[in-house]
C-alpha cells in the first residue's frame, strides 16, 4: 500500500506589495506629467546641477513636487530596509506588518528630526539655512530612492539574491549621501562659515547622533 505525505504548500501573499510598486511608479508618472519641466530637470540631476539652482528656495521643501516624491522615497526606502533584512535572514520579505512598522518608524524619524531641527533653527535664527539646506537633502535622498526603486522591484521578485548585493548597494547610498553633504556644504560654505558654530551644533546632534544611536539599537538588539 502506498503512502502519501501532504505538505502544505506556503503561498506568500505579494499583493501588497505589487499594489504599493505600482502606486510609487504612479505617483512617479503623475508628477512627470503635471510637472514636465521640473522633473526632467530633476531626472538630470546627476549630470547638472541645473535643478539645485532653480529650485533653490526654501519655499520648494513644502511644495507637491517635493512631497510627492518623497512618499516615493520612503516607500523605496522602506522597501529596501526589509528585502535586505530578508537577504541577511532577520525577516520574510512578504510579511506585510514588519513593512508597516518599518515605513511609520521611517516617517516617524523623518518628520521628527525635521521639527526639532526647525525648533533649533528658529532658536539660533537660520531658518532660511536649514530650510535650504535640508531641500538639498531631500532633493539628492529623493534621488536615490527613485533609483533604488526598480531595484527593489527586482531583488523583491527573485528570491536567489547574493548578500553581497545589498552591501553594495547600502555602499553606495552612504557615498553618494557623503558626496551630496560635501555638494551642500560647499554650496552654502559663506553661510555655514559665518553660523560655524550652530552649524556644528547641527551636525552633531540632528545629523551625527541619530543614525549613531540607531545603529547602537540595532546592534545591540541583533546581539
Amino acid at each position: 500500500m502506498t503512502e502519501y505525505l501532504l505538505h502544505p504548500r506556503i503561498i506568500e501573499n505579494k499583493d501588497w506589495a505589487t499594489f504599493l510598486f505600482v502606486f510609487a511608479f504612479g505617483i512617479i508618472a503623475i508628477t512627470k506629467s503635471v510637472y514636465g519641466n521640473r522633473f526632467g530637470d530633476f531626472i538630470n540631476l546627476i549630470f547638472s546641477d541645473k535643478y539645485s539652482k532653480v529650485y533653490r528656495d526654501s519655499s520648494q521643501l513644502k511644495s507637491s513636487f517635493t512631497i510627492s516624491l518623497f512618499f516615493v522615497q520612503v516607500i523605496s526606502f522602506a522597501f529596501f530596509i526589509q528585502i535586505s533584512l530578508s537577504i541577511f535572514g532577520y525577516a520574510s520579505k512578504t510579511d506585510w506588518i514588519l513593512y508597516i512598522q518599518i515605513i511609520t518608524f521611517l516617517l516617524f524619524f523623518i518628520l521628527s528630526k525635521y521639527l526639532v531641527e526647525k525648533i533649533i533653527a528658529t532658536t539660533f535664527n537660520i531658518e532660511e539655512f536649514m530650510e535650504q539646506f535640508n531641500l538639498q537633502k531631500i532633493t539628492y535622498r529623493t534621488y536615490i530612492g527613485i533609483i533604488i526603486l526598480p531595484i527593489n522591484i527586482l531583488l523583491f521578485y527573485y528570491n536567489a539574491v547574493s548578500q553581497n548585493i545589498p552591501i553594495v548597494i547600502i555602499t553606495i547610498i552612504l557615498v553618494l549621501s557623503i558626496l551630496t553633504y560635501c555638494l551642500s556644504i560647499k554650496k552654502y560654505q559663506s553661510l555655514i562659515f559665518s553660523k560655524m558654530f550652530y552649524f556644528i551644533l547641527y551636525l552633531c546632534t540632528l545629523e551625527i547622533a541619530p543614525y549613531f544611536f540607531m545603529y547602537y539599537l540595532f546592534t545591540k538588539g541583533s546581539a
